[in-house]
């Protein structure tokens, strides 16, 4: 009997969870395709871009996760096209794999609406280079402003603009909040805390559009304590090198991080024609695309109503759920049953603002404090794939926690000559 052949794109959270629902399975051969050798916990990549723990604490190599299951195979590629009529998928680099079945969990990346030159100067969050990236930048301004000679270029440099109210927002205000006012502003001689500025920017009429009201109040005025700024009801118009416009109104800055909305994979595009506004695969109610029941979209990359009539958030946990239920439903064809409509189980929501500040929705209960951060900690850390992360980030914290410094603080990649 010839084994069926299951390509995996993507080793995020419902590449992973897919993937393993084979483990041991002699019926099949998966291939597990990504751009990088790495699974990354995107929703602690602020800590790295904040100086909280290092890549290697959120991050771990894929081929490990599967070293002991010998019908997973782990290469590194970029697949740009799938061949729906010929069942197989194509790398840049012209390689060729075949498929009986293909899910597609590729991720997304941050989107601008069209104003992608923005993105030479407003910073996303999506990957391990993008925290590195925010975080020496952000260690680069207060060097700047330590010796800055007058105090308008100073205040540039002070000045910290994030761009969306959401959770990845919410979580970089409040972090850039305590770097600046408590913890790194006393190695330096020339700045005053009350210099820096933290300004937080939404669209919309409330911060984290998705949680109850209360919540999203309650994440306003713990900001506002710690020195956040939040503008509501605010859009951005245009952004300049050291200059973000909002209307008529403009504000020097160096520091512009973006966290105002997705944009599905690219090959999503290439995938299938019904797609909605920022790129995601609108898909059936088993994940599957328009043109082929062999082809399933997760994750990020799918626009997806379970069969309650619940619309799937775009969440790690909903991924992973994804995931395992793509598998599962492959393994019952394989043996002749036939398939279900997923349901999604929400597991709740949850925030974290800084230092035990944090609100979380569970169900109908509410959580706000040290109880929403102590519940966001240990869920966090319970789903970091291997030990050694878990130990380390458990470690991290509780030392931040207790002595408010952060280490992680080396400028090892912008030049000298940015300095001149």
């Amino acid at each position: 009997m010839s084994k069926k052949k299951i390509i995996i794109i993507g080793g995020g959270f419902g590449g992973i969870a897919a993937a393993k629902m084979f483990r041991g399975r002699k019926d099949v051969e998966v291939l597990l395709i990504d751009k990088r050798n790495h699974h990354v916990f995107q929703p602690l990549l602020y800590q790295v871009a904040t100086s909280s723990l290092t890549p290697s604490d959120i991050a771990y190599p894929l081929r490990s996760t599967f070293k002991n299951t010998l019908n997973v195979r782990v290469i590194m590629g970029n697949v740009v096209n799938v061949d729906h009529d010929a069942k197989k998928v194509i790398l840049k680099s012209g390689l060729e794999y075949p498929f009986d079945y293909l899910i597609i969990a590729a991720g997304a990346r941050h989107s601008y609406f069209g104003n992608d030159e923005w993105g030479k100067y407003a910073f996303g969050l999506k990957t391990i280079k993008d925290a590195l990236t925010i975080r020496e930048r952000m260690l680069f301004s207060f060097e700047r402003a330590e010796r800055a000679e007058n105090a308008e270029e100073r205040n540039k440099h002070l000045t910290f603009v994030i761009v969306g109210g959401g959770p990845t927002g919410v979580e970089m205000a409040g972090a850039i909040a305590e770097i600046a006012r408590q913890t790194m502003i006393k190695d330096f001689r020339q700045i005053n805390p009350k210099d820096t500025r933290i300004i937080l920017v939404e669209f919309a009429p409330r911060l984290l559009q998705v949680y109850p009201e209360s919540l999203s109040e309650r994440a306003r005025q713990d900001l506002e304590k710690m020195g956040v700024t939040v503008w509501l009801n605010k859009a951005v118009t245009k952004i300049e090198k050291d200059l973000i416009h909002f209307g008529e109104e403009s504000m020097q800055t160096a520091n512009i991080i973006w966290a105002a909305g997705n944009q599905a994979s690219p090959l999503i595009k290439v995938t299938t024609q019904r797609i909605n506004r920022i790129g995601q695969a609108i898909v059936n109610p088993d994940f599957t695309i328009l043109e082929s029941d062999s082809v399933f979209c997760i994750g990020d990359c799918a626009e997806m109503t379970d069969a309650n009539g619940v619309r799937v958030p775009g969440v790690a946990p909903a991924a992973a759920q994804a995931g395992r239920y793509v598998g599962k439903q492959i393994l019952g064809e394989l043996n002749g049953k036939l398939r279900v409509p997923f349901k999604y189980t929400d597991k709740g929501s949850m925030a974290t603002i800084g230092k035990a500040r944090a609100v979380a929705a569970v169900g109908p209960f509410k959580f706000t404090g040290f109880v929403a951060w102590l519940m966001w900690s240990l869920v966090h850390v319970w789903y970091l794939i291997d030990f050694r992360s878990k130990f380390f980030v458990m470690y991290s914290w509780m030392w931040n926690f207790l002595t408010q410094h952060r280490s992680v603080r080396l400028i090892v990649t912008l030049r000298d000559r940015e300095m001149q």
